[in-house]
């Protein structure tokens, strides 16, 4: 169980234009006020309730960083809007779902059971559960245009509603395919059975260290939804040697040298004068990758890293092919 920090300000979110909420608003207000604590409304929360000139009241950004805790009334959209806030704000505060919508998945704690939910949560007796997020860094060229932080997904889709898209889709820099759709989700375990899964994307349990790939309505037999790490992290590189490489040099390159070892090798071109070869490596700095295609004793004449870091999306025109770009051979680290 994550232990949680000392509470004294709880921040309190409701749906919007949920009116029904405004007596439960006023006692948990109240509940809150003669147990000690501040509790501090959203702003338009605040506005389902009659004035006051003593409540605490800050905008939901303000909320986020300022609360050492929020209670959200409402559905699984509310709390995911809350979520995205205190994302965004860098904060690591817990949220407390109290299920006033239609959809329960994450605000679980029903009406009876709130009282007895929000005193564990403020004993420290309450089970804490850490989601992943998403951070979504949109650019044009070299341009940043848009950063966002969510909770259950990121969506990948087209502006005409009558046409498709082509999506280049990479992994740690690595392809892994091409999708032609309406568009692509990229999800977390929480998002699984959020718009995920109405696309026949799989359910995965929240705490799996895993993403989603799941194509809207794809034009193609072939695609269908990828889980993997959510680490993925792979170096590949394009070597170029003199002389030609035979399974003798394959396994000293899988076999490793130090404790480094290539967990892919795959021979492109081969000719008396020379090779071409993808490897694939998941650590090694420098020096010990030079040691290691050393140990082949071919002279290694081209050494360029083309793939490294998390997932990337580009946009393919028709009938266009892109090469994953090559950069000098260096350690990001």
């Amino acid at each position: 169980m994550i232990p949680l920090s000392p509470i004294s300000r709880v921040g309190i979110f409701a749906k919007g234009r949920l009116t029904a909420a405004t007596p439960h608003l006023l006692e948990i207000g109240e509940w809150l006020t003669a147990r000690g604590f501040t509790p501090v409304f959203e702003t338009e929360t605040a506005g389902l309730m009659p004035p006051s000139e003593n409540r605490r009241v800050m905008t939901q950004s303000e909320l986020a960083s300022e609360v050492d805790m929020v209670v959200v009334l409402g559905g699984d959209g509310t709390l995911l809007s809350m979520a995205d806030s205190i994302g965004c704000a860098g904060s690591a505060i817990p949220i407390l779902g109290v299920n006033f919508g239609s959809l329960g998945f994450l605000t679980e704690v029903t009406l009876p059971e709130l009282y007895r939910s929000l005193d564990a949560a403020l004993a420290g007796r309450a089970h804490v559960e850490e989601r992943m997020m998403l951070r979504a860094i949109t650019r044009r060229g070299e341009q940043i245009f848009e950063r966002s932080i969510s909770l259950n997904d990121v969506v990948i889709t087209k502006a005409a509603r009558s046409r498709m898209i082509d999506l280049s889709v990479s992994v740690s820099n690595e392809f892994v395919t091409r999708v032609r759709a309406d568009g692509l989700i990229v999800a977390t375990p929480t998002g699984s059975t959020a718009y995920n899964m109405s696309a026949g994307g799989p359910i995965v349990e929240p705490s799996v260290d895993a993403l989603l790939l799941t194509p809207i309505a794809p034009h193609t037999l072939t695609n269908r939804p990828v889980v993997i790490p959510a680490n993925a992290v792979v170096r590949r590189y394009v070597v170029t040697v003199r002389g030609e490489v035979g399974d003798a040099q394959r396994e000293t390159l899988e076999r490793g040298v130090g404790g480094l070892a290539a967990s892919r090798v795959e021979i492109r071109k081969r000719s008396r004068r020379e090779t071409h070869l993808i490897v694939e490596l998941t650590e090694g700095k420098n020096r010990e990758i030079r040691r290691l295609f050393a140990a082949i004793d071919r002279e290694v004449t081209r050494l360029l890293r083309v793939a490294y870091g998390p997932i990337e999306l580009g946009t393919l025109q028709p009938g266009e092919w892109r090469e994953i770009s090559s950069e000098a051979f260096s350690d990001p680290r």
